[in-house]
């Protein structure tokens, strides 16, 4: 079998996780993990993911259908959300910080209290224990009963329930099963890494090697074996070599096949969208260089705060800034070339892709 070109692996890239839109239910389990981010602009990263995979999706209805899907929320190769049984391939949970006598002692006291009220909001844990303030990740204060909480979910002890507001309201739970011996603990390390195959692929050899290194976030306990299970995952995908670069896919997949079309559409993507969240496939894709500037000081932006990537058929041309101001919405677009392309139907094209965010958010009076 011929190796495919860039052009089909850049087609196939787009067509495979754009794929037609489905139930809500149907595309999370195509895409086998949504990952969230709580930066609104104009909606948060899950919703501006899922709205081009779901029908007639609306900002929100993640969580307002999260309980009856028997969706979870943990980390993975990022934070998000994911299927019980995906979850499940990484827990047990042995974080690489343990607690102290004093901080186990304290997660139990508040398990014991979640496990009495049933679904609890952060508030009534910081209220019931007075734990004070805490330094964040971010240099700032937090209250410390909301980083306990965190930490107690990643351990396993916690789920989030739901969301009020945006905000996560947890359950207990007990733990779950160990892998009994080593031929299951390589068979949870090769499900999890066909999981990430599965949403991110095509992909350069050395972005799998990165997000099989992504993994020790979502499984540290099983880090010595990582290397390992990297090797078991090349033997088994499909891959070739493009340009000099090795880049794999999963093995079911042909990604020269004709069925790879990518349509006249115009589409303003999430900077976390599988599509464009590898940055080093990017640019070998679409030769030029995406960044995500929102935690980039204003004055050094070259895009904006939350730049949209552009796509245009199977091609990123640019980037979109949108806002809702005063109950409208607001973009402003921008192009690698300078200007927009003059193939006919792009214009209308664009303005159909702005329609549909104006229902996504609400703002149509269709929606």
């Amino acid at each position: 079998m011929s190796s495919p070109s860039l052009a089909q692996l850049r087609s196939y890239a787009v067509s495979r996780t754009l794929f037609k839109p489905a139930t809500l239910a149907a595309a999370v389990d195509r895409l086998g993990f949504v990952q969230a981010d709580p930066i609104r602009s104009p909606a948060r990263a899950q919703d501006l993911t899922l709205r081009h995979r779901v029908r007639a999706y609306r900002a929100g209805d993640l969580d307002r259908q999260y309980e009856r899907l028997g969706l979870e929320e943990d980390f993975f190769v990022n934070y998000g959300f994911l299927r019980p049984e995906h979850r499940a391939l990484m827990h047990p949970r042995s974080p690489r910080q343990a607690w102290s006598v004093a901080q186990a002692e304290q997660a139990q006291a508040v398990w014991r209290f979640v496990r009495e009220r049933g679904v609890v909001h952060p508030r009534d844990v910081h209220a019931q224990f007075k734990l004070g303030l805490t330094r964040n990740w971010f240099g700032g204060t937090s209250n410390a009963s909301t980083q306990l909480l965190d930490a107690m979910h990643y351990r396993g002890l916690l789920r989030v329930a739901r969301r009020d507001g945006g905000t996560r309201v947890y359950a207990a739970t007990q733990p779950l099963p160990a892998p009994q011996g080593s031929g299951e603990v390589h068979a949870r390390l090769d499900a999890l890494i066909d999981l990430v195959v599965h949403k991110y692929a095509p992909l350069p050899s050395a972005s799998l090697s990165q997000l099989v290194a992504y993994l020790r976030g979502g499984a540290p306990q099983w880090s010595a074996l990582y290397g390992a299970a990297l090797e078991r995952a090349r033997q088994r995908l499909a891959g070739a070599w493009v340009d000099g670069v090795h880049w794999y896919w999963p093995a079911a997949e042909r990604c020269a096949a004709r069925r790879w079309q990518s349509p006249d559409d115009v589409r303003l993507l999430t900077p976390f969208d599988p599509l464009v969240w590898d940055r080093r496939r990017f640019e070998m894709l679409w030769g030029w260089a995406y960044r995500f500037e929102a935690y980039t000081p204003a004055h050094r932006r070259q895009l904006g705060y939350y730049a949209l990537p552009l796509l245009w058929r199977d091609q990123v041309i640019g980037w979109g800034n949108v806002a809702v101001v005063d109950g409208a919405l607001r973009a402003q677009i921008g192009y690698v070339s300078g200007r927009a392309p003059r193939e006919a139907g792009f214009r209308a094209a664009l303005q159909a892709e702005l329609e549909r965010l104006e229902c996504f958010l609400g703002l149509s009076p269709t929606a």
